[in-house]
């Protein structure tokens, strides 16, 4: 589909460039046979998406986006800066997808090295295809113009043995860099080159020494022949080559940390250290695994027999160390330790690096891989900074990142809006990170905060720009990373244009936000107040709907299509953690999902009413801060845009399908109370007449979708009805199905 619609968006595109009539006519009968195509395409899955699928996805937008875009992005700006010398490489992708192995037990090391050896061969075909572009360019002879001497040599070193190509040294060179990428592909993806090489040549060893030929041409061409050739493709693959390497995107490693609390009490009983490791304290467990960092022994033993998940563990982290070795430092850099509560958390996993040789004891100790936590639920937000500090006291840990490191911790939005609420969510990152900051910064390292949003405002979504200019003051300088999933990545990296305008607008939020001494992110003392009143009264609010409500599970069952969504067949993994019906075992894409099909969308904005009623807080006091604090202006915003997308009259028809409807009404009336009182509590504080006065062009655009989606939510309704009157035919499923994925693309940012 996404195929299809890139097709089209590509005709539309000649239209708007055809120079005649007879041009224009022939682009209209191409633009209808996509359409016809289109309409004609499959719109389900059969089958439910593998790990493999996934990382076919996700290489294909990197490939098809972000490789072009990026040197055009930079090229751009030093145009337009008009810079003395090239600017310093700051923009950087990553995924993990082949990586993540939380909650999916796909995900081993057959599917890292997959992943890699696809985004290399992404990366490597571009490179091959631009070199071999500039070959037929640089048809420049020796007899015309000079050369550098190491630009000679170069060309000397490419075993190019064509006579018709002897006075033409940059295309002797450029046909050994030829040969050399051709070589490169095969040895780290099996794959050949499109084209033949005319010469024999060896592997690059680096991206650095490909680099490295590259500018030995640059330089000769800005020697000989002048600015002309300041910029073009070949200034644009040097920098393609320097951002992307031949890795294309970093490959994050993640696992909970039960798991690693599990293996490594595995390997230390069987190498007789400590019979039960996980009844030891936490001070106790951080003082055993600090002496066996300390020392080279290895716990594990080819001659014992381990429990599956063990081996596993053990085989996906020795697949890393392969990987590493195969396409360079760069490939992988962090392992993500889900639900982190403790330090022990963290040394766990440098246990395991050890056991691979990823990390080396000694004197000067020495990883590849870091520990890297996230904190996700409430009560490790709050205890996030506490946990860093202790962290780092260790001296080990210091050693590790030297006297100029950087420390990236990871912070969670989804779980920490599914514990408490969209508003103390959001409060708690807030204080988190500058806690994070101060702890970071007084050990004398630098912070790189990893923000783990999701599309949905119950996820962390929302305009990315405004997100960045809220972040506390010193959390930004220069640093962050910000993941995109799920729908957000066709929206604003389905083709290069849209990839360039989303990457400049991260760029520009990274750089207004860094600025210093901004006083307008600086949270006063009284700001605090409010915002920590506010919080604590919303998060008893939600949490005695969602968690002290008898049978809310059974009302979140019944009224959202949360079981249907789950044979949508979009991820590979579970939609819960646990074969458990509970609101805690449920991950927080399909919570998210299924409140914005049932157009209740609960997780934007529940709980903020309530607590503007109930803390104490003088609406005055609120109209201020508004105006005065883009942290607090963003969430109402965001609180607004969910709020437009709602519509309670329909959510009241899918509360209709429970079947306690005592239940039903509790719960719903519940909803719809608070709902109004949101929207009432909005209105006086930003002292608008309507939801996102201040922002008509965003409310024309939703309200302009809402009749398309309205009747895709009735259907979807009275097809619910009949399939849980024991309906089970083909036809109403897919009609689900349809209906759902329907609404979602009308919504937009739903899960």
């Amino acid at each position: 589909v996404l195929d299809r619609q890139n097709a089209i968006a590509a005709q539309l595109e000649k239209l708007d460039r055809a120079a005649s009539d007879g041009e224009r006519k022939q682009i209209e009968i191409d633009l209808r046979r996509q359409v016809a195509i289109l309409w004609r395409t499959r719109l389900l899955r059969n089958v439910r998406i593998a790990v493999d699928d996934e990382i076919e996805n996700a290489v294909s937008f990197l490939e098809q986006s972000f490789l072009p875009a990026v040197p055009h992005l930079y090229a751009h700006w030093e145009t337009l800066l008009d810079a003395p010398s090239r600017l310093k490489s700051f923009l950087r992708a990553g995924s993990w997808v082949g990586g993540d192995r939380d909650g999916n037990p796909n995900v081993e090391g057959k599917m890292m090295r997959k992943a890699l050896s696809r985004q290399s061969g992404a990366a490597l075909r571009l490179y091959l295809k631009e070199v071999h572009t500039l070959g037929a360019e640089l048809s420049l002879s020796s007899r015309l113009t000079g050369v550098t001497p190491e630009l000679q040599d170069l060309s000397d070193r490419s075993n190019d043995q064509s006579l018709q190509r002897a006075d033409e040294p940059y295309r002797r060179a450029l046909t050994g860099i030829y040969a050399r990428l051709a070589a490169t592909l095969n040895a780290l993806t099996g794959e050949r080159a499109a084209n033949t090489p005319s010469a024999k040549g060896e592997a690059y060893p680096s991206p650095s020494d490909l680099q490295a030929d590259l500018i030995v041409i640059h330089k000769s061409l800005l020697k000989h022949q002048g600015s002309s050739f300041q910029t073009g493709p070949l200034v644009d693959l040097i920098r393609a080559v320097d951002v992307f390497g031949f890795h294309l995107a970093t490959l994050d490693l993640r696992q909970n940390s039960s798991v690693h609390g599990r293996v490594v009490a595995e390997l230390l009983k069987s190498a007789g250290v400590a019979d039960d490791y996980e009844k030891l304290n936490e001070a106790e467990r951080c003082e055993l695994l600090v002496r066996e960092l300390s020392h080279g022994r290895l716990l594990s033993s080819p001659y014992t027999q381990y429990s599956e998940e063990t081996q596993r563990e053990l085989k996906t982290l020795a697949a890393a160390a392969d990987v590493k070795r195969r396409h360079g430092p760069a490939a992988i850099r962090n392992y993500i330790i889900s639900n982190t509560m403790a330090v022990s958390d963290l040394l766990e996993v440098y246990i395991l690096l050890k056991e691979v040789g990823l990390f080396q004891p000694g004197p000067k100790p020495r990883t590849e891989i870091f520990a890297e936590p996230l904190f996700e639920t409430i009560g490790d937000l709050r205890a996030a900074a506490d946990t860093m500090k202790r962290y780092l006291a260790i001296p080990l840990t210091r050693l590790l990142h030297g006297p100029s490191g950087v420390q990236e911790i990871m912070i969670g939005y989804s779980d920490s809006n599914k514990d408490g609420s969209y508003l103390t969510s959001i409060w708690e990152l807030q204080k988190a990170s500058r806690q994070l900051h101060a702890v970071v910064t007084e050990a004398g390292l630098g912070l790189q905060l990893f923000h783990g949003r999701g599309g949905a405002v119950g996820r962390g979504g929302g305009s990315s720009f405004e997100a960045l200019l809220a972040q506390p003051e010193g959390t930004v300088n220069g640093r962050i990373r910000i993941t995109e999933q799920g729908e957000v990545i066709a929206n604003k990296y389905g083709d290069r244009e849209l990839a360039r305008q989303s990457l400049e607008t991260l760029t520009a939020g990274v750089v207004l936000a860094s600025l210093s001494r901004r006083q307008s992110s600086s949270v006063t003392s009284q700001q605090s107040s409010i915002m920590d009143k506010l919080s604590q009264a919303s998060m008893l609010a939600y949490r005695k709907l969602v968690y002290e409500t008898p049978n809310f599970v059974d009302y979140f069952y019944d009224a959202t299509p949360i079981t249907e969504i789950a044979a949508l067949n979009i991820g590979s993994r579970p939609t819960s953690r646990q074969a458990t019906r509970s609101i805690e075992s449920l991950r927080a894409i399909p919570w998210v999902f299924s409140w914005a099909q049932s157009r209740a969308m609960v997780p934007g904005w529940f709980g903020f009413g309530s607590a503007v009623r109930d803390s104490g807080v003088d609406v005055s006091e609120l109209q201020d801060i508004y105006e005065a604090w883009p942290f607090f202006r963003s969430a109402i915003g965001n609180m607004e845009m969910v709020m437009v997308k709602s519509d309670l009259s329909i959510a009241a028809r899918y509360a209709g399908l429970v079947g306690d409807k005592a239940l039903a009404e509790t719960v719903f009336d519940t909803i719809r109370s608070e709902w109004q009182l949101t929207h009432d509590m909005i209105l006086k504080i930003t002292k608008q007449p309507e939801l996102l006065e201040r922002s008509p062009e965003l409310a024309a655009t939703i309200r302009s979708r809402l009749p398309y989606i309205d009747p895709l939510n009735h259907l979807q309704i009275e097809l619910l009805a009949r399939r849980r009157k024991g309906d089970q035919t083909e036809e109403t499923r897919e009609g689900i199905l349809l209906a759902i994925n329907g609404v979602a693309a009308g919504l937009r940012n739903t899960g």
